[in-house]
């Protein structure tokens, strides 16, 4: 006869793991604790313009990375697969420019872009043409241009240098993925399957996964694009604008430094006056294609072996179309 005393419930139950909120309630109780000294820290100056920038990254981004991840989930539950073999050209070759062109009818940035063009490949469509949507969207759509035609008043030629050298950019990329992309290359993260579930409930399923994915790196690029902000001397830039390669190369890497919001970065390129029209072009068309956040948010979404590949292919093409565009236009 076994005299083994049975396991008591608590025994039996499954292991209790700390979760998200355990965490960010104990972050919660420790600022509270520490509040004194970081707020001595808070004061001093470099770590003031830190917080700043920070701050104004997510605050720019956050509401068009939800707008991003909604459509993502509505295309996700809601929109079947047939409807994209409808929508775009069967060709491949044809598909990259139609979705290029889609990007036109997107309010968004380039937060929201990322989730969804991470969706539009789980539904079938072809990685080429996801890709070419998620470059033209940000910085084609009518809001982004319209405050590029505020920001350089008496300059509508600027406008229209930005849309088209980005749509151009945005269909060379597609067309270099069709050439020489590989499928193994994008590694989108497991999704819980939907199929079993309600509508509804598959809708905030597939909200929670994007914004843990998107959002989590989108913080990670908004530390690094601030930590850049506080280290690069401004007078760099100023001995960088009298030479015309030197400036194109120096905004164009400032653009991925500073991840500034396609909706807001017209504004920030009119405001660097020293630098030629050219240059402000490259920076206005790199920014909502390639920058710290942009990167991040890559690869957790399409994973590192194809930010590693895209980030640098996409920022070569994109300053040299926007030189030759930015040449012959203004």
């Amino acid at each position: 006869m076994d005299w083994t005393p049975p396991p008591s419930p608590r025994a039996a139950g499954p292991e209790r793991r700390i979760g998200s909120l355990e965490v960010l309630a104990g972050l919660l109780v420790l600022l509270v604790v520490l509040r004194g000294p970081l707020a001595g820290l808070v004061s001093a100056p470099g770590l003031q313009t830190w917080t700043t920038v920070f701050v104004s990254v997510l605050v720019q981004a956050a509401p068009f990375l939800a707008f991003g991840v909604a459509l993502s989930a509505v295309i996700a539950v809601y929109v079947p697969r047939s409807f994209w073999a409808r929508a775009l050209p069967g060709h491949p070759a044809l598909a990259v420019p139609a979705a290029g062109l889609a990007g036109v009818v997107l309010p968004g940035c380039e937060c929201g872009s990322v989730p969804i063009a991470g969706s539009l490949i789980r539904r079938g469509v072809t990685p080429a043409a996801a890709l070419a949507f998620l470059l033209a969207a940000p910085a084609i759509n009518p809001i982004v241009l319209t405050a590029t035609v505020v920001a350089f008043p008496g300059r509508p030629e600027v406008a229209v240098a930005r849309g088209l050298a980005s749509l151009v950019v945005a269909v060379l990329i597609g067309w270099l993925w069709l050439r020489l992309g590989r499928t193994e290359w994008i590694r989108l993260p497991h999704r819980p399957e939907l199929d079993d579930l309600s509508r509804a409930r598959a809708f905030w399923a597939a909200c929670r996964h994007d914004v843990l994915h998107a959002g989590g790196f989108l913080v990670i690029g908004a530390a690094a694009a601030a930590t850049i902000n506080v280290v690069v001397p401004e007078a760099w830039l100023t001995g960088l604008a009298a030479n015309a390669v030197l400036s194109v190369i120096a905004l164009a890497v400032l653009a991925v430094l500073l991840s500034i919001c396609s909706e807001a970065d017209a504004f920030v390129a009119a405001s660097l006056s020293q630098f030629s029209l050219t240059s402000r072009l490259v920076f206005l068309v790199v920014g909502p294609m390639v920058d710290l956040k942009l990167i991040s948010m890559q690869t957790g979404v399409f994973g590192r072996r194809f930010a590693s590949r895209f980030a640098p292919a996409t920022f070569v093409v994109a300053v040299l179309v926007g030189t030759v565009v930015g040449v012959m236009l203004l």
